[in-house]
C-alpha cells in the first residue's frame, strides 16, 4: 500500500535521521563521530522525569513515546518521536532535567550521544543549535496539541491519530501494539481502547490479532482521526522548511 500523506512524504529511508541529515556536512560528521549505535528495545525507558538526562537519542528506526506520570494515575502519552526527531531536544535549550519519561514503543535502531558531548557541539555548531531549537519548538506544539486532543476528542479519534503517528514512523503496515499499551498511551481504560479499536475494525480500517494491529486503510484512518493529526503534519513540514 502506498501511503497517501503523513510524515512518510518527507522522511528519508528508515536507516536515517532527519535532524542529522539537515545539518551542514561538517557538523553532521562531528555529531556522528561522537555518537554510538544503540538498539531501541520495546518497553525500554531511556530517560526519567526529574532525573538529569545523560544521553540524547536520534532514532534511525523505531519509536519513542514521551509520557507523563502521576502517583495516582497511569502514564499518559503526550508525544511521539521517530526518525524525524530526537529524545533530548531540551538540551539545546540548556535544560538537562526532563519533565517527561521517554519509553521505546517501537523497536528499532538509533544513535546515542552523551549530554556533555552534545552540549560541547552546541557551543560551536550554529546549524545544530538552530535545527534542534526548531525541533524543540515543533515538539512543544505536539505536546500542546495532545493536551487539546485529550480534552475534547473521542477515544476513537485519538486512537486513529496515534495509529497514524505510529504508521508514519515505521516501514511496516503491521504494528506491535497491545490494547493495554494503547490504553496507557491514551490515558484510558483498556475497555475503552477495545471499544474504539472494534469500531475501526468494523469499518475495515484496521485488523487486530494477538497484540498486533494491521493498517488496512490509511486514508480511512485519516478521515477517522481528528484535525490534530493534520496540524502536526503541517508543523512537521514547517520544521524543515526554514
Amino acid at each position: 500500500m502506498q501511503r497517501e500523506s503523513g510524515l512518510s512524504n518527507t522522511t528519508p529511508k528508515p536507516d536515517g535521521n532527519q535532524l542529522i541529515a539537515a545539518l551542514p556536512g561538517e557538523e553532521s560528521r562531528r555529531l556522528l563521530e561522537l555518537s554510538e549505535p544503540v538498539d531501541l528495545t520495546f518497553g525500554s525507558i531511556l530517560c526519567e522525569e526529574q532525573i538529569p538526562q545523560q544521553h540524547a537519542y536520534f532514532p534511525l528506526s523505531g519509536m519513542i513515546s514521551l509520557v507523563t506520570t502521576s502517583h495516582d494515575h497511569q502514564p499518559l502519552g503526550v508525544a511521539m518521536i521517530g526518525n524525524e526527531g530526537m529524545l533530548g531536544a531540551t538540551l539545546a535549550l540548556d535544560v538537562s532535567t526532563p519533565r517527561l519519561r521517554g519509553v521505546v514503543h517501537g523497536s528499532g535502531a538509533g544513535l546515542r550521544i552523551t549530554a556533555s558531548h552534545l552540549r560541547r557541539l552546541l557551543n560551536d555548531s550554529p546549524g545544530l543549535q538552530s535545527t534542534l531549537s526548531r525541533y524543540a519548538y515543533v515538539l512543544m506544539g505536539q505536546l500542546l496539541q495532545t493536551a487539546t486532543c485529550n480534552s475534547f476528542h473521542e477515544v476513537e479519534m485519538r486512537l486513529a491519530r496515534w495509529l497514524l503517528m505510529t504508521h508514519d514512523r515505521t516501514s511496516s503496515e503491521l504494528l506491535q501494539l497491545t490494547h493495554q499499551f494503547l490504553a496507557d498511551i491514551l490515558g484510558v481504560q483498556r475497555s475503552a481502547v477495545t471499544i474504539a479499536a472494534g469500531k475501526l475494525q468494523r469499518k475495515k480500517l484496521i485488523g487486530y490479532s494477538r497484540g498486533h494491529i494491521r493498517i488496512l486503510s490509511r486514508s480511512g484512518l485519516e478521515d477517522a482521526s481528528c484535525e490534530c493529526y493534520a496540524m502536526q503534519i503541517r508543523d512537521h513540514a514547517l520544521q524543515f522548511a526554514g
